[in-house]
């Protein structure tokens, strides 16, 4: 059971580390807050809040995956090669369309919401 535990205490040191030293970590945490924010103040279905959550674990999932892939390629490549270049760029390609998705996503669920609102406004 104490070995169960110390993973979790691996993972968050993790997330942690991610925290401090990944900008575009940090920027999707923000979108997250965003996001939730805007999807407690529309008032999104059940089924909307599934596709919002898929969309900021996806993209918190990927963008951590790209960190781990970067960090162990400039360790086994400290040098420029360019087969490494290659392997962080495809890694942050899987970020980028992610990231996409979720924008999407997030553009069908909350933009005809947005537009309501600003239709009742006005």
């Amino acid at each position: 059971m104490n070995k169960f535990l110390k993973g979790f205490g691996y993972a968050f040191t993790g997330l942690k580390y991610a925290m401090l030293t990944q900008l575009n970590f940090r920027v999707h945490l923000v979108a997250m807050l965003l996001a939730v924010f805007m999807g407690y103040s529309l008032h999104i279905s059940a089924t909307e809040w599934l596709w919002i959550s898929l969309c900021i674990t996806l993209v918190l999932l990927v963008e951590l995956l790209n960190t781990a892939i970067e960090l162990l390629t400039d360790l086994v490549s400290p040098e420029y090669n360019p087969k490494a270049g290659h392997v962080k760029d495809i890694s942050a390609a899987a970020v980028l369309l992610t990231a996409l998705f979720a924008l999407a996503t997030g553009l069908v669920i909350f933009l005809p919401k947005l537009i309501s609102l600003i239709k009742h406004a006005a």
